[in-house]
């Protein structure tokens, strides 16, 4: 047998070691001759005993296999599939628990990427921790080897899919019918070429995306059709990419979801990004409006924009705000949007926004008050752009602690912003993912 093909030995399994912190995946840290350890379903302060998955140069990966003591911050996981789904991280460990190390791994970024520190810690934002999330990709296999469709999410650490019945993090609407939908897929002839079904949830509707390969046939089509009118869904269909996506059934849908303190009614396609927790939207909606203290004679930019989920609300309040995004198809459901609430101090504008847009109409505007709220990735792109601007006030909503350190530092060492304030958004309960939002005031 070649060295390659020959299958590492792991150490022997460890009876007690102490739990140092959280990773910022959720996996407790412990070092054992002064080699880091990474350890699934164990907590801060724990003693737990830990079996080896993995040995690398730098660390290792283990799984805990008894908890000798336990932390108080641990809880029993609401879902049956924990530990082996990998949608959640964190079940185990007690909501408010985790709110608190989330914050701690916003704070640990600004200090080690930005070399920063926020005046103020504000409250967390928090909601229902069960049952709040609205979109959602589900994986599609059918497995030849168990003779059926399984449906969900994958394993924890595995390109394998989790043998689900249901989801408890996912709106009822589909997280109590995972079961019914592997059972409609392992009906249908097409079931091995569906990879996917995509979840899109509104306030009065639920959408399903089915993702197929080749051309469904009559008999496919008419098992979707009798689905839908069962479970009173809307069913799309994808053949190919993001634009291929059309409505099957029935005939005419409107996915929506309304801002009700500021009257704003918000259309979407079951593929246009929107925030998967609407409980958590409204909150940050209104904690927007607040930080940036917006008032009757502003002028607003709102960076990364979508669908107007800000840039909506804020027309509501101020004298005109512009909307910058670089998905030409969201701008365009951005401008319905206006349209169809009578909003007419709002423009759109489509941009590359890690590009120069230096020579942008919008771009030599000048702002009082501007928002972020970019990808994972930041808005490394936009920095020089606020330095050149300079508006009075900064609010930046982030889904990335690290890329939101990275630009706070060049607003605050090289721009001369102040972080006034920071804090947590629970926008996904039970996982390790930090959402986050900060205030920058001009010095």
């Amino acid at each position: 047998m070649s060295k390659r093909n020959r299958r590492k030995r792991l150490p022997e399994p460890c009876e007690r070691i102490t739990i140092e912190s959280l990773s910022h995946d959720g996996r407790g840290v412990a070092h054992i001759d002064g080699k880091a350890v990474f350890i699934d379903g164990a907590l801060p302060g724990e003693e737990v005993a830990f079996e080896y998955l993995t040995t690398r140069r730098k660390f290792d990966e283990g799984r805990a296999t008894e908890i000798h003591q336990p932390s108080p911050d641990r809880a029993v996981p609401p879902c049956v599939h924990f530990g082996v789904c990998g949608g959640c991280s964190l079940q185990h460990m007690e909501p408010a628990a985790q709110i608190r190390a989330k914050q701690g791994v916003l704070l640990d970024n600004f200090r080690h990427i930005g070399d920063v520190a926020p005046g103020e810690v504000l409250p967390p934002l928090s909601g229902p921790v069960t049952a709040y999330r609205t979109r959602a990709r589900l994986g599609v296999r059918h497995v030849i080897k168990k003779g059926r469709v399984l449906v969900g999410f994958r394993e924890k650490r595995s390109a394998f899919l989790a043998d689900l019945a249901s989801c408890e993090v996912l709106h009822p609407a589909a997280g109590r019918h995972i079961g019914d939908f592997a059972a409609l897929l392992d009906g249908m002839d097409a079931k091995a070429r569906i990879p996917q079904i995509e979840v899109a949830i509104g306030d009065d509707v639920t959408a399903l995306v089915f993702r197929h390969l080749d051309p469904l046939n009559e008999f496919d089509l008419d098992r979707l059709r009798q689905f839908a009118t069962e479970h009173e869904v809307h069913v799309y269909l994808q053949p190919a990419g993001p634009d291929s996506v059309q409505l099957f059934w029935p005939e005419s849908s409107r996915l929506h979801y309304r801002l009700e303190d500021d009257g704003i009614d918000i259309t979407f396609l079951p593929i246009d990004f929107t925030q998967v927790n609407p409980q958590i939207n409204r909150q940050m909606v209104a904690c927007v409006m607040e930080l940036l203290q917006v008032a009757p004679a502003d002028r607003v930019l709102d960076l990364f924009c979508g669908l107007g989920n800000f840039t909506l609300p804020l027309a509501r309040h101020v004298a005109s705000v512009t909307g910058v995004e670089g998905d030409a198809g969201l701008v365009r459901r951005a401008r319905e949007n206006a349209a169809h609430n009578a909003i007419e101090n709002a423009d759109f504008h489509v941009a590359d926004l890690e590009g120069d847009n230096t020579l942008a109409d919008w771009a030599r505007r000048s702002y009082d008050k501007v928002l972020l709220d970019p990808p994972r990735s930041g808005a490394a792109g936009m920095m020089d752009m606020l330095g050149r601007m300079r508006p009075g006030r900064i609010v930046y909503v982030s889904c990335h602690p690290g890329s939101l350190a990275r630009d706070a530092g060049r607003l605050v060492n090289e721009f001369g912003y102040e972080l006034k304030a920071a804090g947590v958004m629970d926008m996904f309960p039970h996982t390790a993912h930090v959402e986050s939002i900060a205030l920058f005031e001009l010095s």
